[in-house]
């Protein structure tokens, strides 16, 4: 009768093969050059047959190689957390490393248990977009000699690779495209910025623009589970406005949220309001008219993130370096123009503006000094 998949051993696999267990061991750690063809073959099949799986944390301990990488997402319900989460795996399953995940559903208080977790499954590197509160706990990981790579959010004090969108030209974008269409009184409605730094440099953009641009701007936050008090503040941002209104929407989550709150007002997406997502999704182009959207390349940024950190295993010992990269923004209905009917404008009808070449090629050999500079605005 066939053994139990689970309780299979090395022993096992060297009785069924009629062979030592130094020489299963061998054959596991790719050095079948010391056996003959013939017990190579023997010991494969006995592995198939068996089902035998060897342990990766015994593997870890015996060689001190796990070939997992810990990745670390603030919120798995974001679209661009999933995005880029499948860049990063990608890249990193090509490179012959698993991912081990670990999703804080935005809870700050979670980070340091994160780190501590996958550090005892003894992974040998971390991916980070966590929420940038417990930068203590991540410089006990990088004393150990893990590499860390951040993704859209910097730790104050932490000198390691990040990788982000360029969200001062990403609101930028949005802003003048959606004055190019005649709007003239703009909203942006974020998450709460706290120390979140993706979220301040989108804020901090976007009442520089105000301030550079006749056009007059507000910001405001707007917390999970709060949709009543979004309701009532577009109402008034819309009453209060002495010309045609338009909002920017910080992220995809709460691009979701504003568009709920623009159908119980009865708005006309692109007419009565003009509406800009930072954060392209698949729904996008068939919400309404379409939603005009900043789409990161999230699959470039989880890639770019994986060559940084395998650069860093491989024994690159530099400054961290900082890759911002630019976005395309997909223009659809819901930035028509004030006043512009449905009729004439398709319904999901898409066009893209490429806003920008990716900051911090791949492709540069290392030591390029460009490589390693952030851009400038």
């Amino acid at each position: 009768m066939k053994k139990n998949i689970s309780r299979n051993t090395i022993a096992d696999v060297a009785r069924h093969a009629g062979v030592s267990k130094a020489t299963v061991s061998r054959f596991l750690n790719h050095r079948e050059k010391l056996l003959s063809p013939q017990i190579a073959a023997r010991v494969d099949a006995a592995i198939n047959e068996l089902g035998y799986v060897p342990s990766p944390m015994a593997q870890a301990l015996k060689w001190g190689r796990s070939r997992l990488i810990g990745l670390v997402v603030a919120d798995i319900t974001n679209p661009y957390s999933v995005a880029v989460l499948r860049g990063v795996e990608e890249a990193l399953r090509k490179a012959g490393y698993l991912v081990m995940l670990f999703n804080l559903g935005n809870e700050s208080e979670r980070e340091s248990a994160a780190l501590r977790a996958l550090s005892s499954y003894k992974v040998e590197g971390f991916v980070l977009n966590a929420m940038g509160h417990d930068t203590g706990a991540l410089l006990e990981a990088a004393s150990q000699g893990k590499p860390v790579v951040l993704i859209d959010r910097m730790h104050p004090g932490l000198d390691v690779d990040i990788v982000t969108l360029d969200n001062w030209h990403a609101v930028n974008e949005s802003c003048q495209h959606l004055i190019d269409a005649g709007y003239r009184e703009l909203l942006l409605v974020t998450e709460p910025v706290g120390t979140v730094s993706s979220r301040m440099e989108r804020s901090q953009a976007f009442k520089k623009v105000m301030e550079n641009s006749e056009i007059p701007g507000v910001c405001i936050e707007q917390t999970q589970n709060d949709f009543q008090t979004l309701v009532q503040n577009l109402r008034e941002f819309k009453e209060n406005a002495c010309a045609a209104p338009a909002i920017i929407c910080a992220n995809a989550v709460i691009t979701l949220q504003v568009v709920a709150a623009a159908e119980s007002l009865g708005w006309r997406l692109g007419t009565d309001v003009g509406l800009v997502g930072i954060d392209d999704t698949p729904w996008a182009p068939y919400v309404g008219p379409g939603i005009t959207a900043l789409a990161q390349p999230t699959d470039e940024i989880g890639q770019l993130a994986t060559k940084c950190l395998l650069q860093r295993l491989e024994g690159l010992d530099s400054p961290g370096r900082s890759f911002r990269l630019q976005g395309t923004l997909m223009v659809r209905g819901s930035t028509r123009g004030p006043g512009v009917s449905a009729d004439s404008s398709c319904r999901g009808e898409t066009g893209s503006r490429d806003v920008g070449s990716l900051k911090g090629e791949t492709d540069k050999k290392e030591g390029d000094t460009d490589e390693h500079t952030e851009a400038t605005y």
